[in-house]
């Protein structure tokens, strides 16, 4: 990875080339890798060939864009938040994530994961899922393309999120609790991992976020670089400066964040990834390894991972991706947390102020711009570019219970 920086007129620093591919091993500096059961390392190895061959391939690319334009219903809109922009003072833009097809950004990178494992001769699908929307959408792209789906989940997400346990049996995938460890997240990609050992040859493990062995942070990061590629054009139309001066998204592996990034690493906009307080990986993590890639992770004194804890399920997870590691490493981006009640409040502003119902998830990065506009974090007149990771329907729930 070419790691030249330039200074910005920020007093910041600019990954001059941009989020490329990692090292040849895998590797953004000192995080990921590939740390797998020897059974597992042919098929890490035939993902990276077949996925390097397919893009570069017009056709697959072709392929993807199209179902991604007719299907997924990109480009998603950019939204200008008028009115919370003039109680807070910046200027700030809603990338709508949350109007794609299943609602939310998890279908750009299931779409071309599903299309690669159908070029790779496999038919069916394993996922893991926390929130259910990564599970949805590799439902709905199995139904798509005529595969079956496996969805492990765990017992306690299955609890918080039966709507969507509900939309991905009516798509026709199996849902598998699992009930070990702190029945979320982590334990469901435990299971998922243990459970494709003995499925290689028949399935592909599709990664919902940018985690796990290489090549699944780079390939996931490429999928959803589609986030920031249409930012970056649709703020340049929007923004008399072109290129807006805070770039604010959501982090829990973090792929909807490092989407946005790519799209704005290589201009002077700030970076700002926004973790659960009970799941800052960033902020209280150590070095260790996890699901197959080295990053920062939860854990005590023994290097056992720690649970973490988030209202939101898809954040409820104790590392972060390789990627986000690294760009905190070069000063390229900051990690920041905030609390559940935050989360609660920005959900309720943005329902209030300006229509719009956003995941809990995405609600994260809102409630940092919320506490921190005026501040010298983030100074009146800035303007913000926020990607809304997804819809909030799956949170009723959760939302009902806690008000």
């Amino acid at each position: 990875m070419d790691n030249s920086l330039v200074s910005d007129n920020h007093g910041g620093i600019v990954a001059a080339a941009g989020m490329r591919e990692p090292s040849g091993t895998g590797r953004f500096g000192d995080y990921g890798g590939q740390f797998v059961p020897e059974s597992l390392v042919p098929a890490c190895v035939e993902l990276d060939r077949e996925f390097r061959q397919a893009w570069a391939d017009p056709r697959f690319r072709q392929q993807l864009e199209r179902l991604l334009a007719v299907y997924a219903g990109r480009p998603t809109a950019m939204t200008p938040a008028w009115r919370l922009s003039a109680e807070l003072g910046i200027t700030l833009l809603l990338k709508r994530e949350d109007l794609a097809h299943t609602g939310s950004h998890k279908i750009n990178n299931v779409l071309g994961q599903a299309l690669l494992a159908r070029r790779m001769g496999k038919t069916r699908l394993i996922a893991e899922t926390g929130a259910g929307q990564h599970g949805v959408a590799t439902a709905t792209a199995a139904a798509l393309l005529g595969m079956s789906a496996t969805v492990f989940m765990g017992e306690r997400d299955i609890e918080r999120q039966a709507l969507n346990v509900f939309r991905m049996g009516m798509l026709g995938a199996e849902v598998v609790p699992v009930g070990s460890g702190s029945r979320t997240l982590k334990d469901a990609c435990n299971e998922a991992m243990r459970h494709w050992v003995g499925a290689v040859d028949e399935a592909h493990y599709c990664i919902g976020s940018v985690m796990g062995p290489h090549p699944y942070p780079w390939m996931v990061r490429e999928f959803q670089r589609v986030i920031g590629d249409e930012a970056r054009a649709q703020c340049a139309a929007e923004l008399t400066a072109g290129t807006p001066d805070y770039v604010v998204a959501c982090v829990g592996g973090g792929s909807n964040a490092a989407g946005t990034f790519a799209g704005f690493v290589d201009t002077p906009a700030r970076l700002i990834g926004v973790e659960a307080e009970g799941g800052a990986a960033m902020t209280f993590g150590a070095n260790g390894v996890l699901h197959g890639y080295r990053s920062k992770f939860l854990q005590d004194e023994h290097g056992q991972v720690r649970e973490a804890h988030s209202i939101s399920a898809g954040l409820d997870y104790p590392g972060v991706g390789p990627e986000h590691a690294h760009l905190a490493d070069l000063g390229r981006a900051r990690y920041v947390t905030v609390s559940d009640e935050e989360v609660l409040d920005a959900v309720n502003r943005l329902c209030r102020a300006e229509g719009i119902f956003c995941a809990l998830e995405s609600a994260h990065a809102l409630a940092w711009v919320l506490r921190a506009a005026g501040s010298a974090e983030l100074p009146t007149g800035s303007t913000v570019m926020l990607t809304l990771s997804g819809r909030g329907d799956k949170d009723m729930p959760a939302l009902m219970e806690a008000s």
